[in-house]
């Protein structure tokens, strides 16, 4: 195998504002800017998710292999099932979720690949 060198040479045209911009900006106001942003990612917390099922909103009887159009909101796009920790399904009614979605896999309702 024969190791070469390239060099590629790109001609970037940066406009003149650009250019004044940086040179106006002090290093402290880079440093603040720097610093705000990463206070921004701090701040953001998520709320707890809560299972719909235990909270009333899905009943338990429409669960059902049958109820197809439910399941796929449980389904991601490439055929998996959805984990708990992105849905917020508890761990009684995911495993009975699960259940019923290979139940309908088995009956070619749902599909087990995406393609």
């Amino acid at each position: 195998m024969i190791d070469k060198e390239t060099d590629i040479k790109m001609d970037v045209v940066v406009p003149e504002e650009v250019e004044k911009e940086k040179e106006e900006l002090p290093a402290e106001e880079v440093a603040e800017k720097a610093s705000s942003s990463d206070r921004d990612k701090k701040r953001f917390f998520f709320s707890k998710k809560v299972c719909r099922f235990c909270t009333g909103q899905i009943k338990m009887e429409e669960v059902d292999y049958k109820n197809v159009e439910l399941l796929r909101r449980y389904i991601m796009p490439s055929g998996k099932i959805v984990p708990r920790r992105i849905t917020g399904t508890c761990a009684k009614h995911q495993r009975i979720l699960a259940g019923e979605i290979k139940k309908a896999r088995i009956l070619a309702l749902l599909p087990f690949l995406a393609r």
